[in-house]
């Protein structure tokens, strides 16, 4: 059956008619249809003139530097550009910061006063000078200088203190690096104090690097009260420390395993070992080799048995990933209730290659499943077998030299490097018919950091810092919330880790760092043994040679000319200097004025990857050293990962600097940076194809405010951040609707224009006008209180709500209609509430965007009370001064916005533009007629409507033909008309 109207009915003159008719709308849809073509070819392709006009524009304004004398205040009298760039708004801000002292905390204080608002200090965690900083850096820097900001303008007297760090080993391996590349030396050969020499000159010329990227990215801290950990007054600290820890018995002496680096020739902490992971036999390349090394296997071999008269009637077969070590064994264990192995235990091996029986011992801590149930005993090379070693006081026999090579007690092996030993060991086993198998074994191998060599655990005698004590009150203060964890779920690791903490290995053996203020006595007595260097009773620490020598002199009650002295070469571990940071940045042990004023400290924020490894080591020194916690909350940020979640590595191409999303940076100049790395040929390819996969176009100028914003948007408590750099630049198109919102505020407000000295309603305002400020109170309270309690994704989307979708797309559209009316007195109300709109929410910004917001701010008129020449040293919004909350009205404004998005999307859908002005009608229920009575206008006016008009369920017949309707809530549906 056809679907088309019968019309065998119809005369030739009613066919006719239809006909013309059907003519005359098909002419009107071509028209239409035209007339769309050419508007959409008019929005897509601009005339060559106008292209040119707007490219000289846009490059007028990127080009621009701002034409001002370090430290002057930036010209703010020119008219505001009509594009945000970046380059223009970040330019002269900083200096002007800097020269007002508007960071240092004597700004408009009087110190020797209590400041009745408080204090807030944060040290920066400081970065290793070697480096620069990466986008945990930005992060880190990001979120110290939003919170040091906020408490600033809350009327707090502020100190965000910077520094860096020397970074013992770190700077060591550069300086060593550089040394051989453009001299062909080693440190050895230009000697220990030629060496620092060269350090400090590396120091001096590549030092400012970080302390300019802080800078860039806005960080406001005092540069006057910036801290180096070699500065003068930090060496004075850390000597100081060590001789009173010292003297308190908490620093001893003692032999015991540590990680050793044989490249380095140190020790190393664990936070310096990489654990790279294997599932088998593995080829891994180990400086100083020419082949590369096999891991990742397991060999069983065969101890015989020390018989009666010497006759070997037995054996016991053990297993070991590292053969080599079996020329350290001492002893077999075996479990004390393992059957096979009972009758064994109090009996002997022998050692094929070395004159040293081996005695059988039982210990629980043997796994009786795993392997044969026997375990070869090194407790000289291996951190459980040194356990055991302790326990049955078992010989510690070590192997190595500091270079990896065998000792000489290594029997026919002796001088060997440790991994040619290997093969020989295993060969020679072979020989001798001990040899049993060979199996694949996943394993995890340590790796120095720095060095990429591989971990050897090698018995030192060195320095050590009690524990036990400092980490059980370390606990107690998180249990009584006295030191707060944040966010709570680290508080377990705080717990785990320290419940289980052994003594901390400060001693390394390099050159650069704070050398530990040590000397080994030598007794000229005969009636006085000589000392053992590894015994704690033949050691001074004092402050000078001098001090040594008198403590030394009364410790063995004899003349000082009978005494002498020598230094300890090592330096301390890098951790132990920046484990007093909080205090020695403001003088400890000197009781200044700073240490009084600003310690204990507020904050840390840091990552969570060193809480233990630093941040313990801060509470640790500081409740030993001061009787006081160094700070009151810890807040730990998240990893930041890129945008496919895997951590940030260089070999990986996907680390980026900072400054590169600031300025902008081509593809052509990423992988550049990649090529001037150390990367070899096959990483420096899989970086390469990642940087062109990632950012084909490079990464496009985004600017200081939003890398800052997309950061502190991205972080929320305990979850890692995959940030994918280019939504950054989402946020610097945040950065432009900030910045017109701004321009048309004071396009609107005119030259002439005065604020009051505080806001006051006219009587004038209507429901749109009220609703705003009830937004505005909502975003003024919620940012403070979210800011304050570091949650900090709350606050940015509450700033980000409020300013782009109830200021700019609702709020300031819906006030065009009234400056363009003749009602003066709803232009006035709209004009203060516009105004009061925009200071307000650039003063919630400018913690996270402190530049943009500077520009505006500078351009906006001032209220009478207002005497800051910056808007961050401007007050902070407080929610008490905003009581202009009303969200009985904030529903019925909600509805009236739920329909215009309705509209708006099926606009979108239909293809209509702007320009085309449609009527709407809109069918409600009599309560929700009720809530709508006054919003018609509002709505027309955003919905670009000529008309919206208001009906019941019984008037919908009325609505035309040629509608789409859409469901906003069950009782209401909205037509707009299409023809």
């Amino acid at each position: 059956m056809s679907d088309q109207p019968d019309s065998s009915n119809k005369t030739p003159a009613q066919l006719q008619k239809e006909a013309e008719k059907k003519a005359k709308q098909a002419a009107k849809l071509a028209k239409f249809q035209e007339k769309q073509k050419k508007l959409d070819e008019q929005k897509t392709v601009a005339k060559p003139k106008e292209t040119k006009k707007k490219d000289e524009k846009v490059k007028q304004i990127t080009e621009y530097t701002a034409n001002t004398k370090p430290g002057e205040k930036k010209d703010v009298t020119c008219e505001l550009p009509s594009a945000y760039s970046p380059k223009y708004v970040e330019s002269a801000w900083y200096e002007f910061w800097e020269k007002e002292g508007l960071f240092k905390p004597e700004y408009n204080r009087d110190l020797s006063k209590p400041n009745p608002k408080g204090n807030f200090t944060v040290a920066i965690p400081p970065p290793n000078v070697t480096g620069t900083l990466h986008l945990g850096h930005a992060l880190a820097t990001s979120i110290e200088d939003t919170i040091s900001r906020y408490h600033r303008m809350k009327g707090k007297t502020v100190l965000f203190n910077p520094g860096c760090d020397h970074a013992g080993i770190a700077t060591q391996v550069v300086v060593e690096k550089k040394l051989l590349r453009e001299q062909n030396k080693s440190r050895h050969d230009v000697g220990r104090e030629g060496f620092v020499e060269e350090v400090w000159k590396w120091k001096n010329e590549k030092g400012h690097v970080i302390f300019d990227q802080l800078r860039k990215m806005g960080a406001a801290v005092d540069w006057d009260r910036a801290v180096f950990t070699m500065d003068p007054k930090m060496m004075r600290a850390v000597t100081e420390a060590f001789v009173v820890l010292h003297e308190k018995g908490v620093i001893y002496r003692s032999t015991r395993l540590v990680n050793w680096s044989c490249t380095l020739r140190s020790a190393i902490s664990d936070i310096e070992v990489d654990k790279k992971e294997i599932t088998g036999r593995t080829l891994l390349p180990v400086p100083g080799y020419d082949e590369k090394v096999e891991f990742g296997v397991l060999v069983s071999f065969a101890y015989p048995i020390d018989g009666v008269d010497g006759e070997e009637s037995e054996r016991v077969i053990v297993a070991t990933t590292r053969i080599e070590t079996m020329l350290g064994d001492v002893a077999i264990a075996v479990h004390p209730e393992d059957d096979r192995y009972h009758h064994l235990i109090g009996k002997f091996c022998r050692h094929p290659f070395i004159n040293r029986k081996l005695p059988i011992i039982a210990d629980t801590f043997v796994e009786r499943e795993f392997g044969t149930g026997a375990v070869k005993i090194t407790p000289a090379h291996d951190h459980n077998d040194y356990e055991v070693g302790v326990r049955h006081k078992l010989p510690l026999i070590n192997i190595l030299d500091d270079n990896g090579n065998l000792l000489d007690n290594c029997g026919e092996f002796s001088g060997l490097k440790r991994f040619e030993a290997r093969k020989k060991v295993l060969d020679a086993l072979k020989a001798k018919g001990l040899y049993i198998e060979t199996k694949e074994n996943p394993m995890v191998v340590p790796v120095c950091s720095r060095s990429k060599d591989i971990v050897e655990p090698i018995i030192k005698a060195q320095w050590y810092v009690k524990c036990d004590e400092m980490a059980k009150r370390a606990m107690e203060s998180v249990e009584k919330g006295e030191l707060r964890i944040i966010p709570e779920f680290h508080i377990n690791t705080w717990n785990r880790w320290l419940g289980d903490i052994r003594d901390w290995c400060i001693s390394r053996q390099l050159w650069w760092g704070h050398r530990i203020p040590a000397y080994f006595i030598t007794v000229n007595d005969s009636n006085i043994p000589k000392g053992d260097p590894a015994d704690n009773n033949y050691w001074v620490s004092a402050r000078s040679e001098k001090e040594a020598l008198e403590k030394a002199a009364k410790k063995f009650n004899v003349s000082e000319d009978k005494i002498t002295l020598k230094w300890d070469e090592d330096v301390l571990d890098t951790w132990f200097s920046s484990g007093m940071w909080p205090f020695s940045i403001l003088g400890w042990p000197e009781q200044t004025k700073d240490l009084q004023n600003f310690f204990p400290t507020q904050l840390l924020e840091t990552g969570h990857d060193i809480l233990f490894f630093w941040v313990a080591k801060m509470v640790f020194l500081s409740q030993e050293l001061c009787g006081k916690l160094p700070f009151k909350d810890v807040y730990l940020h998240a990893l930041v990962r890129d945008a496919h979640g895997r951590k940030m590595s260089k070999s990986l191409g996907n680390i980026i600097d900072p400054l590169d999303v600031i300025r902008g940076c081509s593809l052509a100049e990423l992988q550049k940076q990649l090529e001037t790395g150390n990367l070899d040929q096959k990483e420096l390819k899989v970086a390469k194809e990642g940087q062109a996969k990632d950012y084909p176009d490079g990464i496009p100028e985004c600017g200081t405010d939003a890398l800052r914003f997309a950061l502190m948007a991205y972080t929320s408590q305990g979850r890692d951040i995959n940030l994918d750099v280019l939504r950054v630049q989402g946020y610097r198109h945040f950065c432009n609707k900030v910045w017109q919102g701004s321009r048309f505020t004071l396009m609107q407000l005119g030259s002439e224009y005065k604020p009051d000295p505080e806001y006051k309603l006219t009587g004038a305002e209507s429901a749109v006008d009220k609703w705003i400020l009830s937004r505005l109170a909502y975003a003024v309270e919620h940012i403070d209180s979210s800011i304050s309690e570091y949650k900090f994704q709350l606050a940015t989307t509450a700033i980000f709500n409020f300013y782009l979708y109830d200021f700019c797309d609702f709020y300031i559209e819906a006030t065009k209609p009234v400056f363009w009316g003749e009602d003066k007195a709803a232009i006035n109300a709209s004009r203060h509430i516009l105004y009061l709109c925009l200071d307000t929410a650039l003063r919630l910004l400018a913690p996270f965007m402190p530049f943009i917001t500077e520009e505006l701010w500078q351009r906006i008129p001032k209220r009478s009370s207002v005497k800051a020449v910056s808007i961050h040293v401007s007050e902070f919004p407080e929610a008490q001064n905003y009581c202009f909350r009303d969200e009985k009205l904030e529903e019925r404004i909600n509805l009236a916005i739920e329909i215009v998005k309705r509209v708006r999307s099926t606009r979108t859908e239909h293809k209509l533009l702007p320009k085309t002005k449609t009527n709407i009608f809109i069918v409600v229920s009599d309560a929700e007629r009720e809530l709508l009575k006054d919003t018609t206008q509002f709505v027309a006016t955003l919905a670009s409507s000529n008309n919206a008009k208001l009906l019941s369920s019984d008037e919908k017949s009325s609505i035309p033909n040629g509608c789409a309707e859409v469901n906003v809530t069950e009782t209401c549906t909205v037509s707009i008309a299409l023809s």
